[in-house]
């Protein structure tokens, strides 16, 4: 088991080092000749490389919860993604041919972006390093695809400069977005430990939204560039501009909707009903489970505010249950507490799906939601593991959990909890709080 978990760290830190190595390599090369041979037509160079600056520098970096954050800590930067892609397209200024190489515009893109991150280095926000090495590996991809053929006239003479080529670009630029989101995928995997197949999934939905805005934006530059010269880009730079302060208002909204629900949660620990930091160690190991079970963001933002909520209704008791723990109530008082959770949760303006899972919780787990089987196990657990209960510690926990499946207790979520626990994937791991019984 332990040789497995080891071969499983080695592989996760290989799926890094490949991925930085090859970024790596490929800044060096690309400073290296520029530096060598000099800045071919600097002028658009540098317009593009403050274009890129600025995209940086306004990316919204994600603040979401200690259960549960996006693939990969997805940071949109649509501005400075925009302007790389359109750089790495660019054929022509104003009429005129363009002779930047493709090492010149990996040199320009990372110069550029390294000093749009500085800032939120220094200020401790974002992986940022591998923010700039997938950027790299997919401008260079698309450059890859597009300079040669363009610069050498093959691609002229068999699409010309209409509507050919714009369709060539846009299609170059989804196959350039399908890299990203499989660089995304496997790096969060690496840095997570969570399954590769539901983190692809939701990258390459965000690919629907905010994917296909850059996509679009970054061939609208280059062609408008080429027709009308770099005035062009403050042009079609204030729509994705725009968007990124968009992004930032909305994920302040959903900073404060989050922190408001948790403190909420924490009503019940303040009032002595439950022990200390118990909804967010099962807010954090129930949205690790739901990973490992392939939900979506969607899912596992409604799984999380149902987990920090599910024991408000508690509050209803004249007298506390010790620790909190009603996994050792009766069926139906554990049933009388979710159904005064689930109105309370209504009342708060949570969306509906969340008190459903929080007042269903106690029905038998053939008869509950997916979120619902997966917070009445982890609450099981966590209840199960406290002071007091089970010295033999976490097996003995899910051994009492396995016993419960016939009726309690999904097995497809007991064994992935048993998995997510054996990888050190749980609050410990993941999310930001202790997996032992006292953390």
């Amino acid at each position: 088991m332990r040789a497995a978990g080891a071969r499983t760290v080695r592989s996760r830190g290989a799926t890094v080092a490949l991925v930085r190595g090859a970024a790596g390599a490929l800044t060096v090369a690309g400073l290296g000749w520029t530096l060598w041979h000099g800045v071919v037509q600097p002028g658009t160079a540098l317009a593009f490389g403050v274009l890129i600056t600025i995209g940086e520098l306004a990316r919204r970096d994600s603040a979401e919860g200690a259960g549960h954050a996006p693939a990969g800590g997805r940071q949109p930067a649509p501005l400075g993604s925009a302007g790389a892609l359109a750089y790495a397209l660019l054929g022509q200024n104003a009429g005129q041919p363009t002779h930047h190489g493709v090492l010149q515009i990996v040199a320009v893109v990372v110069a550029a972006a390294l000093v749009g991150v500085v800032p939120h280095v220094a200020l401790g926000r974002g992986p940022a390093l591998d923010h700039v090495a997938r950027r790299v590996l997919t401008v260079t991809f698309a450059a890859v695809c597009f300079q040669p053929l363009y610069n050498s006239g093959r691609l002229g003479d068999l699409l010309g400069q209409g509507p050919l080529l714009a369709v060539y670009l846009v299609l170059l630029l989804g196959l350039t977005a399908l890299c990203d989101a499989v660089l995304a995928a496997a790096l969060a995997g690496a840095r997570t430990g969570w399954p590769y197949g539901p983190l692809l999934r939701d990258e390459l939905r965000a690919l629907l939204g905010i994917g296909s805005a850059i996509c679009a934006s970054g061939v609208v530059m280059a062609l408008g560039v080429g027709v009308a010269g770099l005035w062009a880009l403050p042009v079609f730079s204030v729509p994705l501009l725009l968007t990124q302060l968009s992004f930032r208002r909305i994920s302040a909204i959903r900073t404060t909707y989050r922190q408001t629900i948790t403190s909420l949660a924490r009503a019940t620990e303040i009032a002595g009903y439950t022990r200390p930091g118990h909804s967010r160690r099962v807010a954090a190991l129930s949205c690790a489970v739901g990973r490992e079970l392939g939900l979506s963001e969607r899912e596992l933002t409604v799984l999380e505010y149902a987990a920090l909520m599910h024991d408000i209704g508690q509050l209803s008791l004249v007298d506390p249950v010790p620790s909190g723990a009603t996994a050792v109530l009766p069926a139906v008082e554990r049933e009388r507490i979710a159904r005064l959770g689930g109105e309370v949760a209504r009342q708060t303006g949570v969306p509906a799906e969340v008190a459903v899972v929080v007042e269903r919780q106690a029905e038998p787990y053939r008869e509950q939601p997916v979120a619902a089987r997966i917070v009445r196990a982890v609450n099981a657990y966590d209840d199960l593991v406290g002071p007091g209960r089970h010295p033999a510690g976490s097996l003995a926990a899910l051994e009492h959990l396995r016993l419960g499946t016939a009726h309690d207790y999904q097995p497809e979520v007991v064994e992935c909890l048993a998995r997510v626990l054996q990888r050190g994937g749980g609050p410990s791991g993941r999310a930001g709080v202790s997996a032992s019984p006292h953390g």
